[in-house]
Formats: C-alpha cells, structure tokens, sequence
C-alpha cells in the first residue's frame, strides 16, 4: 500500500477530509459533521520506510492484533491501549488495512454526538 492508496482508503467514508496540523509529513484523517467538531481516525507518516499509518483499535482486539502480526505495534506518541502503528510494507493484506482503517473511523464517529453522527448518514458499528 502506497501513500496514494492510503489517502483513497481513508478519504472514502463520509466527512472524512486530510490535513497537516503537524507539518507536511504527517497526514491525518479526520471527520467531521456539518458543523460539529473534527476528530483524527488515521495518522500516515508520509515518505517513512516503511510507510505507516496509526489507527484507533478497540484495547482488546488491540493486543490480538500486535500478537499475531509483526507488523503492528502500539502507535508511537499515542495512547497505546486505544491505537496501533500498522506497518503497510509487504506482509499485511490489504483487505486487512482496509478494514482497520475503517474500524477507526467507525470507533471516532461512534463518539460524536448523535446528530453529527446523523449528518454523517452513518449507520454505526454494528451496521445499525
């Protein structure tokens, strides 16, 4: 996965847009509602060797996954129990990336507000 391929992931789900409150080499995924306030579901250092993204996991499913992929580890300069660093070099499968990605964005708008979570169209975690 390529730095193209993560922002077409990540830009994909509702209020989703990009930004780089720090600096030109750290692209963060956030969402945001009409009018709510925005929230970072993804942090992608841009040009890293390997190229990485940092995701919110949920703390349990968190550690199942450190355990049984060398490529993902507790997020450097996060809060460790709540995000991952998954390493996007050869080894992960895509589809797997991409439902972590999508996990994240699923746990930060969990956390908005109903009607910015209703702005969104979303329909929650459990497809409900």
């Amino acid at each position: 996965m390529d730095e193209a391929e993560v922002r077409r992931v990540c830009l994909q789900f509702p209020g989703a847009y990009e930004d780089f409150p720090f600096g030109p080499d750290a692209s963060v995924f956030k969402v945001q509602a009409s009018g709510g306030k925005a929230k970072m579901f993804a942090l992608c250092w841009l040009g890293g060797s390997p190229l990485t993204i940092s995701l919110k996991c949920e703390p349990e499913l968190a550690l199942q996954l450190r355990a049984a992929h060398s490529q993902i580890n507790g997020a450097w300069h996060m809060n460790k129990k709540h995000w991952n660093s998954v390493r996007l070099d050869d080894g992960l499968d895509v589809d797997l990336v991409q439902d972590l990605v999508e996990d994240s964005y699923d746990l930060v708008v969990a956390s908005l507000p109903r009607r910015d979570r209703e702005s969104l169209m979303w329909k929650g975690l459990a497809g409900g």
